[in-house]
């Protein structure tokens, strides 16, 4: 079996060391921050021990943020699976079997599509298992959980059916996925694709699959089932929310166009396919290859591909050009609905691509077949140097899981203040409202993507005079607004000041009144703020922890 099978077990042993420190160091693990630890991680624990978790639509706010006025619908349904294993493990443990599940399935989906529907000589399955290894090694939004790694699986899937490949593996893949991956930010756009392969067959081919048409209904109602609750959000639910803001785009033809190339080259954060070092030179060379052996129609795949993997990335760059704001002036939901997101289709792609491009070098032997080794090996390179706990500790110098949260001092805040924590409200400057939401505090700030309007209103009088002495605060926050942050010009969009920083706030102009209106008792700061009693703010206690990123500095409204 070793002999047969060894690249295939070196491979996924590979895989396990990637994830393996999220394993044995749990807690002391480091992961991102932005749109995880700030949020997602907090908001399973938040919705889950809210009491409302099975709420039916419409019916209640999760009263731990923002004074009560968030809607249990701005969160995931009951049905997310991700939620699931928040429920069983501690929120490291559950962070962990997450990457390892959808890196493994990344892992299967692109080797299962790329061994039939791209390559399928059965010699070249070596390379595959190290380009479907590199695919599932790559960064990507932790809570999208298989919204784009699941991708080239659930392709698979919908390919055979096409292709009238009977497999229960097929109805299995497409009925599970909707539970372990997002609509809005990966399968919507996919199911899109998708619809446009049964239509080109309908327009191109004359044929009318419809084993294959109800295929992508059968997916796409379970989805919406799975999201009926952001469904409801965003169309049925009557009261104006943050999102009816939101800006119109102000970009420049040639800022698009910049915007476009950026897109391609570095990706998105939420979905990096980390191409741009090693993958995008070989694309490149490969197509000039190509086009100088005049291969076109041998290579129509590749070029195919190619073309539209760059064409997603100018819808990207061109849905923020001005240009649109004349269409959506009118039409609401292009305001609220990022339609740009069309991009989470492009680290499959890439990573196709990848696989055409190696193979096609490889069959040009003697240093082309080397140099498509090598390539690979670069590129496994490139994701295991981007690993988390090496990107974070060292690149970026970011807390672990444990030192963000800061239990043992949020605890010995509570005990200080010493009333329950649901009789009082805290703000945060200079670090996270999740960190205090974590340690069970009920707050007047946070980050969630949808909250009544009303309520960014009202809030929005605390920071008036912190937003008018920053043009880039303001915009962010009038024209955006989903972090409802107790924002401070002299910080500026920084909310990770840790215990080291010498920085101060000089000058904090806050409403102390407005506060109060919205439940405000404290503030929890990461740093001095040296006019606190001017503002209506005493002075109560500074709290450092040697376990702790922060150390947090204590302050109770006087009048």
């Amino acid at each position: 079996m070793w002999k047969k099978h060894k690249w295939l077990i070196v491979a996924l042993l590979l895989l396990a060391i990637y994830v393996a420190p999220l394993f044995i160091l749990g807690g002391n693990s480091h992961v991102r921050i932005h749109d995880n630890l700030d949020s997602n991680m907090t908001w399973y624990k938040i919705v889950l021990d809210s009491g409302d978790y099975t709420a039916k639509v419409g019916t209640a706010n999760i009263d731990q943020i923002m004074d009560d006025s968030v809607p249990r619908d701005s969160f995931d349904s009951e049905f997310v699976g991700i939620d699931w294993l928040y429920m069983i493990f501690s929120a490291p443990i559950a962070f962990a079997v997450s990457q390892l599940i959808t890196r493994v399935f990344a892992f299967l989906g692109l080797f299962l599509w790329a061994r039939d529907y791209l390559i399928k000589d059965k010699k070249y399955l070596v390379p595959l298992y190290f380009v479907s290894l590199a695919f599932a090694l790559t960064p990507y939004w932790p809570s999208g959980m298989l919204s784009t790694l699941g991708m080239p699986l659930a392709l698979w899937a919908f390919l055979n059916i096409r292709n009238n490949r009977r497999r229960i593996w097929n109805v299995v893949i497409l009925t599970l996925l909707p539970f372990y991956s997002s609509l809005i930010l990966g399968f919507c756009f996919f199911l899109v694709m998708v619809g446009c392969i049964w239509l080109y067959d309908v327009i191109k081919k004359k044929q009318v699959n419809i084993r294959f048409l109800l295929s992508i209904i059968y997916m796409g109602l379970l989805y919406v089932v799975v999201n009926y609750r952001f469904i409801y959000a965003m169309f049925l639910h009557p009261e104006p929310d943050s999102r009816s803001e939101f800006s119109l785009p102000q970009l420049s033809f040639l800022s698009s166009i910049r915007l476009s190339f950026k897109n391609f080259i570095e990706g998105h954060t939420h979905d990096q396919a980390l191409a741009g070092f090693v993958i995008l030179p070989v694309l490149l060379l490969v197509l000039v290859l190509i086009i100088i052996k005049r291969e076109w129609v041998k290579e129509k795949l590749f070029l195919w591909l190619f073309g539209f993997n760059l064409f997603l990335s100018f819808w990207y760059g061109f849905w923020w050009y001005k240009g649109w704001n004349v269409i959506k002036e009118n039409v609401e939901i292009m305001r609220t609905f990022n339609f740009s997101r069309f991009h989470f289709l492009q680290p499959f792609l890439f990573y196709g691509l990848f696989a055409l491009a190696i193979v096609y070098l490889i069959k040009k032997g003697n240093w082309w077949r080397k140099l498509a080794y090598v390539a690979i090996v670069l590129q496994l390179v490139v994701v295991f140097a981007n690993n988390s706990e090496i990107y974070y500790r060292t690149g970026n110098g970011s807390p672990s899981i444990n030192q963000f949260y800061a239990t043992e001092q949020f605890e010995e805040i509570k005990d200080y203040i010493g009333k329950p924590q649901s009789s009082y409200r805290v703000g945060s400057i200079g670090l996270h409202p999740s960190v205090s939401q974590e340690n069970g505090f009920y707050t007047v700030d946070g980050y969630v993507n949808s909250y009544p309007l009303a309520y960014k209103k009202a809030f929005r009088k605390i920071i008036a005079g912190e937003l008018d002495k920053s043009p880039v605060l303001e915009d962010y926050y009038d024209n955006w607004g989903n972090r409802c942050y107790l924002f401070s010009a002299e910080l500026g969009k920084n909310y990770d000041f840790g215990k080291d920083s010498e920085k101060h706030i000089k000058q904090l102009d806050f409403n102390s009144e407005a506060f109060k209106a919205v439940g405000g008792e404290y503030i929890l700061s990461a740093v001095p703020i040296d006019n606190a009693a001017d503002v209506g703010l005493q002075f109560e206690k500074a709290f450092n922890n040697k376990e702790s990123y922060w150390k947090i500095y204590l302050y109770k409204v006087t009048n």
